[in-house]
This record gives structure tokens, sequence and C-alpha cells, in this order.
């Protein structure tokens, strides 16, 4: 079966955030346009954001695909690792606070930036439910 590979910002077992790839199946549509399941969402909002700017360390509140429309977004994690997303590119943040934690920089979450001369823009869609 075919199948979409998306990247996803995640809550590990231990607090901690992650990347990993997960694999959606193409299982519906035809084989000049393979579809996945319809998935719920729960709105959508845009963003921009300008040259320089930089979050505090946070957890996603609800988990959102996150699509880079301009610009550069680079996301770092705790263990000082990170990723940058290009226009054209998205992920899935579902780096969610685990229940009943206390929000804590060092080990959970994630801070996002603007990277290079343009002003970042991007679009978030809000999931119902966790995707694949």
């Amino acid at each position: 079966m075919e199948h979409y590979t998306i990247t996803v910002l995640y809550t590990g077992a231990d607090g901690r955030a992650g990347f990993r790839a997960e694999r959606v199946p193409l299982a519906e549509g035809s084989p000049q346009a393979m579809l996945s399941k319809l998935h719920a969402s729960g709105g959508y909002q845009f963003r921009r954001s300008p040259v320089g700017f930089r979050s505090a360390p946070h957890c996603t509140p609800t988990p959102q695909f996150v699509f880079i429309l301009g610009g550069e977004m680079e996301i770092g994690l705790p263990d000082g690792s990170s990723r940058v997303f290009r226009a054209g590119q998205h992920f899935y943040s579902a780096d969610v606070l685990p229940a009943g934690a206390t929000f804590d920089a060092a080990v959970h979450g994630h801070w996002s930036a603007q990277r290079g001369d343009a002003p970042l823009e991007t679009l978030f869609v809000r999931a119902e439910k966790p995707a694949p």
C-alpha cells in the first residue's frame, strides 16, 4: 500500500520532545490521485512572525499541523537539537505537556524561531483528534 510520510514533533514516554516519521496510508482515491482517509480538523490560523522572532520554550497546547508558507522556521528541543522547516514543508506538532506534569523548559516542549531574511508565515490546522 502506498503511503505519505509526515514529520511528527511528539512527547515521549519520558516527557521529552522529539521528532519521528510516521506513515499515513493512502488507501482511498484512484491510482492517479491516491488519498488518505479524511481527518477532522478544528479550525485554522495564519501567523506572520517578523525577522528575529524566537518564542519562549513551550509545549503545543493543541495538536496541530504546521505548514510553512513563507520564510523558514527552526524548532529547537531541550536536548539542544533542532530542525529547520522551509516554505512548502510541514510537520505535525503534538508535543503536549504530559498529564500531571509541571512544565520544565529543561525537559518539556520546544521553542520556535524565524530564520533567514524573510518573515515567517505559517498556517496552523488544529486536529480534533490525534493524526494518523
